[in-house]
């Protein structure tokens, strides 16, 4: 047995998650299990893009002329003839972004569904109110204590995992926050206890870092601890580090790319997965946001290449899994003096799946007059976040206590889902 003074005065000894011991072990799971013991499950990927996205750039009415009017800089026009800078026409009245075409077989192939002015009900502009409202579930009310995946993971009702909720994140986001056992980590490799030295000194120190848990006399610390260590040991037993993804599969190396091959990674190794969080930040384009280059279109790239890759890699797991984006509010209609938009109140989000109706762009657009727009100003919301949210999330989880998963909400459910 290691000397535990000694032990600790050793140095370069860390848990690596999401960069603390303490914090981690206290949100990680009840029992890791062998790879493979929880067969194959239902998977839901939530990807939140933080910033607010600019929907009537991602997903542009075609015959808008108010759009055009009021964006003289940053409108573009649909893809009738090939060009470098052209929208792509769905056929269905609304083009994607260049930067989105990664998307576009998908939206041909039925399985990407498009939604429209979306958002919360609460007129909030504020980044910070927005997020904790759509992540949390409850617009307007402020200090729910849990997120409305972790109300989803803890009526799943299978056996325990340390896999079955998973953030690829620095930080547990407030969507995972509450009882169900959740996990936050940015990087699975590093999932372990990392410690100097040679492979048998290395794996000596562990052990004894292992005994050093449980011999403390905190209860929560010591089981917390024994399962995580359960953790590191299952992912250790995958070999996350030999993982290559499928064939065709190109993910960008981006934060997004490497959290999507990652949740691909535990999907495919069935270790109990249900519910994935990934973000992808930098959409509060306020100055220079461009057209088919500029930093909507950077991020528009990365985002739809890495949804494509995710959905390649998946191979026949992609019967089991949905994915679904969000965002906590749009942009205005009009540009702004620095050749960006400011913040507004609708935009879009995009959902994924085998048995999703896609090809079509579903809720209801108002167009863009000016006497159909919020405070004469913002894309309205014709649709509640929750209304996707709980069709998605119940659906294919087969939930339907709407108003345990959103707390205070009795609305309808927006049809994406196909009924068999």
């Amino acid at each position: 047995m290691i000397d535990r003074r000694a032990f600790l005065k050793a140095g370069g000894i860390a848990l690596v998650t999401l960069g603390a011991g303490p914090s981690f072990l206290h949100r990680t799971a009840l029992a890791a299990a062998e790879p493979g013991a929880h067969r194959r499950r239902k998977v839901l990927v939530t990807i939140f893009q933080r910033g607010a996205m600019d929907g009537l750039m991602a997903v542009s009415p075609t015959d808008d002329a108010a759009l055009r009017k009021l964006r003289p800089r940053l409108a573009m026009s649909a893809a009738r003839n090939a060009g470098d800078a052209a929208l792509v026409d769905l056929g269905v009245g609304f083009a994607l972004h260049p930067a989105l075409a990664p998307l576009e077989p998908l939206f041909r192939q039925r399985q990407l569904a498009i939604v429209h002015a979306v958002g919360s009900p609460d007129p909030t502009r504020s980044h910070f109110d927005a997020q904790d409202y759509m992540e949390t579930g409850t617009p307007g009310r402020k200090g729910t204590a849990d997120g409305w995946l972790n109300r989803v993971a803890g009526r799943l009702g299978h056996d325990a995992t340390p896999f079955r909720a998973v953030s690829l994140s620095r930080a547990l986001p407030r969507s995972l926050y509450g009882p169900a056992p959740a996990l936050a980590v940015t990087d699975l490799r590093q999932l372990r206890v990392r410690l100097p030295g040679a492979q048998a000194a290395a794996q000596a120190a562990g052990q004894g870092f292992e005994a050093l848990y449980e011999e403390t006399s905190q209860k929560l610390l010591h089981d917390t601890a024994h399962e995580t260590f359960e953790a590191v040991d299952t992912l250790e037993r995958l070999d996350v580090e030999r993982y290559r993804p499928a064939p065709g599969a190109d993910y960008p190396s981006s934060p997004l790319g490497r959290s999507l091959m990652q949740i691909a990674f535990l999907v495919k190794s069935e270790v109990g997965l249900e519910v994935a969080f990934a973000e992808s930040g930098g959409w509060d384009t306020h100055v220079q946001q461009g057209t088919v280059n500029g930093t909507f279109a950077n991020r528009a790239r990365d985002l739809a290449r890495s949804i494509a890759a995710f959905w390649t890699d998946l191979g026949t797991y992609r019967d089991d899994v949905v994915l679904m984006t969000m965002t906590e509010f749009g942009r205005t209609v009009a540009e702004n003096g620095s050749g960006g938009t400011d913040h507004g109140h609708g935009s879009c989000l995009f959902v994924l799946g085998g048995g999703v109706d896609g090809g079509k762009v579903h809720g209801s657009f108002p167009g863009l007059r000016r006497e159909a727009l919020f405070e004469g100003r913002d894309l309205p919301v014709t649709t509640d976040f929750r209304s996707v949210f709980a069709e998605v999330a119940g659906r294919h989880f087969g939930i339907d206590d709407d108003g345990v998963i959103f707390p205070g909400w009795s609305g309808p459910r927006l049809p994406l889902i196909k009924r068999s």
